[in-house]
């Protein structure tokens, strides 16, 4: 059996938890073990974190207050439009024995560093910290770029299965 889902959404805080009990919910109902359920839900909530605070260019953002006011935010960049710095996605695959999880921004990318060697931010650093506590919960992971177009953190973690789960493959 295999679930896949999508979610694009506004780079705000509250889209944190929403992500991770989405997540959180269908390995739940899946059937997939506690213990992977938590470790991926902490990294999908670091990744999504990330994706807020640094996912996208906030200084062309323009407030509104008014009524019907859909919080959209204008960018002052030839072709873009407001769900370029606005949104992130978010997207999980559960396939067979596997989980792949990708976050996905429009913001300025990681520094090169970053990209060549994931270990590269020191455990003192100010930040930094979740990309490293991603690592640590995963089984493999991957950081990289889009040019032009953001960051995208992936990754994978083997699934292990609760005692006569519904979905087990």
């Amino acid at each position: 059996m295999s679930i896949w889902w999508s979610l694009h959404l506004r780079r705000e805080a509250a889209s944190v938890p929403l992500a991770r009990r989405f997540l959180l919910g269908t390995m739940e109902t899946a059937g997939v073990d506690p213990d992977i359920c938590f470790d991926l839900s902490v990294a999908l909530s670091e990744a999504c974190a990330n994706a807020v605070e640094h996912g996208g260019d906030r200084s062309g953002l323009v407030e509104h207050g008014g009524p019907g006011d859909r919080g959209e935010r204008t960018d002052p960049r030839p072709g873009t439009s407001p769900a370029d710095s606005g949104q992130y996605r978010v997207t999980a695959y559960l396939d067979g024995e596997m989980c792949r999880i990708e976050v996905a921004d429009s913001g300025p990318g990681f520094p090169a560093r970053r990209e060549l060697t994931p270990a590269a931010a020191p455990c003192v650093a100010e930040s930094g910290r979740g990309l490293d506590l991603i690592e640590q919960l995963a089984d493999h992971v991957q950081f990289g770029n889009r040019p032009g177009r953001g960051a995208v953190v992936s990754f994978d973690k083997v699934l292990k299965w609760r005692e006569g789960a519904l979905l087990m493959v």
